[in-house]
């Protein structure tokens, strides 16, 4: 049911493209939220604006055994799957394309008849559901009641239209994804409630938790309201005279602050046929007060449709940076789904009076610009903020002055940084190519002397001193770190190393610091105490300086622990050297067997398109002459395969948008294959023309415009490249020629 009104869904929303009066779509008109919304690619099709705090998202992953998937039966990281049928509310501040499950909380649902508080029994079967940026609804058929919601970057807006009867709104502060438990409820008067949860415990760290403050407010008045609590079980004499023994207990004439780890609060009303209740609902990661302060601020004299419009408003002109003429409505789709996606996370973190919480710490300080948090940079690094240094300068920079504002707060540059703490989330020093390769194509309004310092010491400390490296002993006396564990992914740890002194190595360079230069590029070529001649990947190395044996290049695949390797195999990783490919090539014999052995991972299957360090590949080709056609193939084929408009639409978990940068960049005709280098790889665009408009405050001209000639409709390969009228010599170009360049002309025969 779900899938057809899916297709009816898009179909409505292409509909004024054919309509008699021509009327022209605008990318926002091309989302589709729900793409990558199953196949584990855990984006949802919640209501968010661009890079919001606030995301108001449909929960259906618990209190059903007729739910496909169940967040209490298995690892579940998204509060949404396309396939499951129980709604259980609306949670307020919510993750996209993560791999461990956080947030997801504050949750939200209308109910009618008589009062029920346990959310097995309250949750609904649903259907008319439909989503767009801004935007989402569902019908719960169990209580005939229609659901919409839509957000600011900070508050959320729900409105229910209810039937005639009895009618309620819960709010739950007992469930969500996260791993935290405990909450606090006071209420301010018969339509107004504040509180506190507490979230957190990230991907394995029991000490990265936090409290998120919200402020809620229904805009009619309640004929009753309350408190419930979950009370624990008792035994013998306590239980016998106790009737709330291990039950949900309604708190109907108390009225001060409650709290407890299964509690909430809910509001019952006499209502009319189809009248309709608002909720408004403001948070913060600092304070109630600054809760309601957001609210205030966001929504004061605005209604749900006025909230709506300028959500959608906000992202058209978000995803209108980027414009394209020709391919498929499909291709539209999934390119402006992906731009929808690339631009949830990182998302701001400050109030509107700009406090936020210190990194690592209970003091509360004031931005000057925006600061930015959920940075999943083990992901990112790779292209996300090329992209939005390309398309987004101006947040881009705020994000790396974000990252130097927790350097100075806590004395470390992030790893994967969440709400203000720091979850150690993957391995590697991600934050050095990414301020690496912003400054290096030009966006220089911070303090590169403070930033060097920080990498400096992340590279150079000991590893029982290093947040950022703890395996750094070995690292540094060895030239690489040996597996010490059965499955402690030494190879993994080293090679993000080498990529991170590769970047920090041309940044010294630069800056003049020429021994350093020097120490830290002879550091980035120690992949090859890695390689063996015996199986020609990759492989694990004992501390006595012998490889690991048993020796499968393939274990590791579908997530199997592999000696060595995080999430992959050999295949995954021994390609995963950019900064060096053609050392790694004389390491394979030279120019064929390295081209041969490359094409084997993708005729093979052995090509993993949801698992980052692999996702350059393609690109690898064209650093040989006459290889070129094999970029051009691979990427049209696995863009082809892997992005769709259905809702397993992306390979896997976004990954805070890196799959979607991942498909943007090869959809548009080019790719920055090596993170800390200001170059591209060029490949063979899906579109006619591709307008990319340019900040004037970075980029001298004022667009750039891509356009591509083919001399038959399917034709698939580069026949020669122009940049500002003049051909390009190879399939590389540097930033400074692309921006530069006003136009890149693509020959494609």
């Amino acid at each position: 049911m779900k899938r057809l009104l899916l297709t009816y869904t898009l179909a409505i929303f292409l509909l004024p493209a054919f309509a008699g009066g021509g009327e022209k779509l605008s990318p926002v008109d091309y989302v589709n939220p729900f793409i990558g919304t199953t196949n584990f690619g855990t984006t949802n099709p919640g209501a968010v604006c661009p890079n919001g705090m606030m995301s108001v998202v449909p929960f259906n992953v618990m209190g059903s055994a007729d739910n496909k998937y169940d967040k209490d039966a298995r690892w579940w990281s998204t509060p949404y799957e396309y396939h499951n049928c129980f709604f259980t509310g609306y949670s307020h501040v919510n993750l996209s394309g993560v791999g461990c499950p956080e947030l997801g909380s504050l949750l939200l649902m209308p109910t009618t008849g008589e009062l029920n508080v346990d959310y097995k029994e309250y949750g609904s079967r649903y259907k008319d559901e439909q989503a767009s940026p801004g935007y989402y609804t569902n019908y719960l058929t169990k209580y005939n009641v229609k659901t919409e919601v839509t957000a600011t970057p900070r508050t959320g807006v729900t409105r229910f239209t209810f039937p005639k009867g009895k009618s309620h709104i819960l709010l739950n502060l007992g469930e969500g994804l996260t791993n935290e438990s405990g909450a606090m409820l006071r209420r301010v008067n018969e339509q107004e409630i504040e509180g506190m949860k507490l979230l957190g415990t990230f991907c394995y760290n029991p000490q990265a938790v936090f409290p998120i403050y919200f402020v809620m407010r229904v805009n009619k008045a309640p004929s009753r309201t309350g408190y419930w609590k979950k009370q624990r079980p008792m035994t013998g004499v306590e239980a016998e005279w106790d009737p709330d023994n291990g039950k949900y207990k309604l708190y109907t004439k108390y009225g001060k602050e409650i709290a407890g780890d299964d509690i909430g609060a809910f509001f019952s009303f006499d209502t009319e046929e189809g009248e309709q209740v608002e909720v408004e609902m403001g948070v913060s990661f600092v304070s109630i007060e600054n809760a309601r302060l957001n609210l205030n601020k966001e929504q004061e004299g605005k209604d749900f449709e006025k909230v709506h419009a300028e959500a959608r408003a906000c992202w058209n002109d978000d995803l209108s940076r980027i414009l394209v003429e020709g391919g498929t409505a499909e291709q539209k789709t999934v390119f402006y789904t992906a731009m929808y996606h690339l631009l949830i996370h990182p998302n701001v973190l400050q109030d509107v009076n700009g406090e936020y919480p210190a990194m690592e710490s209970d003091k509360i300080l004031t931005a000057q610009g925006n600061r930015y948090t959920v940075f999943s940079l083990w992901d990112t690094y790779r292209n996300v903020h090329q992209l939005l240094t390309l398309v987004y300068p101006e947040r881009q920079i705020d994000m790396v002055r974000t990252m130097l504002d927790m350097y100075r707060e806590h004395g470390w540059l992030p790893k994967w940084e969440l709400y203000g703490r720091e979850t150690l989330t993957m391995e590697g020093d991600p934050s050095i190519p990414v301020i690496v390769d912003t400054w290096m194509k030009g966006l220089r309004d911070f303090d590169i002397n403070l930033a060097y310092e920080a990498m400096y010491k992340s590279a150079t400390l000991p590893g029982a001193e290093n947040l950022m490296r703890p395996d750094n002993d070995d690292y540094m006396a060895k030239g690489y770190v040996p597996l010490r564990e059965q499955y402690d992914n030494s190879v993994s740890h080293a090679l993000e190393y080498y990529i991170a002194d590769f970047a920090l190595s041309r940044l010294a360079d630069a800056l003049g610091k020429k021994e350093d230069a020097k120490l830290f590029y002879n550091r980035s070529l120690g992949y090859k105490h890695y390689y063996s001649k015996e199986f020609g990947t990759l492989r694990p190395i004992l501390p006595d300086g012998t490889f690991y044996s048993p020796f499968d290049p393939k274990q590791g695949e579908n997530f199997e622990p592999s000696p060595g390797f995080h999430e992959g195999n050999s295949w995954n990783y021994t390609f995963y050297v950019p900064h060096d490919v053609y050392g790694l090539a004389r390491l394979m014999g030279g120019k064929k067997p390295f081209i041969n052995k490359l094409q084997k991972v993708f005729d093979e299957g052995l090509y993993d398109p949801a698992n980052e360090p692999d996702i350059a590949y393609p690109y690898l080709f064209s650093y040989f002459k006459g290889e070129e056609w094999r970029t051009q193939k691979e990427t049209q084929r696995l863009l082809a395969k892997y992005f769709t408009t259905q809702p397993d639409g992306i390979p896997g978990n976004d990954d805070t948008g890196t799959m979607s940068a991942w498909a943007i960049f090869n959809m548009i005709g080019f790719y920055p294959d090596c993170p800390g280098l200001p170059e591209y790889t060029l490949t063979t665009p899906v579109f006619d023309k591709v307008i990319i408009r340019l900040d004037p405050k970075w980029y001298k001209e004022k667009e750039l415009v891509i356009e591509s000639v083919r001399q038959k409709p399917d034709a698939l390969y580069i026949d020669n490249v122009k940049i500002g009228g003049k051909k390009i010599n190879g399939f590389r170009i540097t930033h400074d020629e692309l921006v530069h360049g006003s136009r890149l002309e693509f020959s494609i025969r």
